[in-house]
């Protein structure tokens, strides 16, 4: 009986798992008297391949031309996900009212819209558009939002906010802000009304890095809650507790607000799909504050990418094999590897990215691609765009059982 229940069933019964017996039971109330009133469950969707776009480096998001070809070469070549960059370096890759456009797309066609200008080319050939949102909670340093709102900004237990990220100064902005909480909000359910995505994709920048939560709106919000100082070791399990449940505050908030954007008066409702591509779960936990086992079992999260980008295909396996991602096969949501295809100086050959990617097949996940220009592009490496276009036809048609 236990193997036919729906995968959100099961998924339940392991988020109660986790819960102390009073708090599970309470859950489960609620749970079973709303279930007549829940949409159908999302039908689990076939091995996604997909690839990350990105503007950088890439010229891919300033022509429409260039979008186009790209979307009708990576459908022939058997992709059937695009994850296209659509906040990064505090700038957005359309017109947007909570933050400025990206300034070298202003310059070159301002009126692109390439979000939009990917997913109609996508929707036509039956290919899935989750515009990603890279930089989360992170701002460069000198961003407006953060000169003109510097109460937003986490800070350190010595005052101090700026991290080296990227090459350059950033800070974080407090996801326990109300101010910050709607800017955010704003950003991803903009692009969902205007562009018709199939989801947007959250990543490791979706975080709260544990040394930060010592500026006044933090202490004030944990006094208010505990009745007690923070404390000053970073690492306080209670402390951390406190501020990772903030962050699931608002990743819960963005799932209601989807959810009331996905079912309007009248209609049919569908699910947006919300995918979360974090780095290994110990480190997203003890590092970043990020719970990504029980934002799947609480269904906070549809989609899992795990990055997987060791360079040897012998570490790449044994990272597949890490506890928590074990774990998440029996979660009953989709699962992808996220592996590198080229960037920079790194571009495996075919024969190492087709082990990796059959490693992962074998296990039953998916495989994300970072990233676009890495496939057959300005990283193509020695053996060339022709050849490695054809290679990924063959190997994804490997993976879908197709001559």
């Amino acid at each position: 009986m236990s193997q036919a229940r729906p995968a959100r069933l099961r998924r339940f019964a392991r988020l109660k798992a986790l819960l102390p017996a009073a708090v599970s039971v309470l859950l489960t109330l609620p749970w079973a008297a709303a279930q007549p009133l829940r949409a159908q469950p999302l039908q689990t969707p076939q091995r996604r391949i997909g690839v990350w776009l990105t503007n950088s480096p890439s010229p891919l998001y300033y022509d429409t031309a260039r979008i186009d070809r790209a979307v009708k070469e990576l459908a022939d070549a058997g992709f059937n996900t695009l994850y296209p960059n659509v906040w990064s370096r505090g700038a957005t890759f359309h017109r947007s009212r909570h933050a400025p456009l990206e300034p070298a797309l202003e310059k070159a066609n301002p009126n692109l819209d390439p979000i939009c200008r990917f997913t109609k080319a996508a929707h036509r050939r039956g290919l899935q558009v989750i515009p990603w949102f890279e930089y989360g909670l992170m701002e460069p340093a000198d961003a407006a939002v953060v000169r003109q709102n510097p109460e937003w900004v986490l800070q350190r237990r010595d005052g101090s906010s700026e991290m080296a990220m990227h090459g350059k100064p950033m800070v974080w902005l407090n996801p326990a802000h109300p101010g910050v909480r709607a800017r955010f909000l704003g950003l991803i359910t903009e692009i969902v009304q205007r562009c018709s995505v199939d989801g947007i994709q959250l990543d490791d920048h979706f975080a709260w890095p544990v040394e930060l939560g010592y500026d006044p709106t933090s202490r004030a919000l944990f006094l208010k809650d505990t009745g007690r100082e923070p404390p000053d070791n970073h690492t306080d399990r209670a402390w951390m507790r406190w501020r990772r449940q903030q962050l699931t505050g608002l990743l819960r908030e963005l799932r209601g607000q989807l959810k009331t954007l996905d079912a309007p008066a009248g209609s049919v409702p569908k699910r947006t799909i919300i995918s979360l591509s974090p780095g290994p779960f110990r480190f997203a936990y003890n590092h970043w504050l990020q719970d990504w086992e029980l934002w799947a079992l609480g269904e906070l999260i549809d989609d899992l990418v795990v990055q997987n980008y060791a360079y040897s295909v012998k570490g790449f396996e044994k990272d597949l094999n890490q506890p928590a991602l074990v774990k998440a096969r029996s979660w009953g949501m989709p699962v992808e590897i996220g592996i590198l295809a080229g960037f920079g100086g790194r571009t495996p050959d075919m024969a190492t990215l087709a082990q990796k990617t059959q490693l992962a097949a074998s296990r039953g996940h998916g495989v994300i691609y970072f990233y676009w220009e890495g496939l057959w592009g300005l990283h193509a490496g020695t053996e060339g765009a022709t050849y490695r276009q054809a290679a990924f036809r063959r190997l994804h048609q490997s993976l879908n059982g197709r001559p």
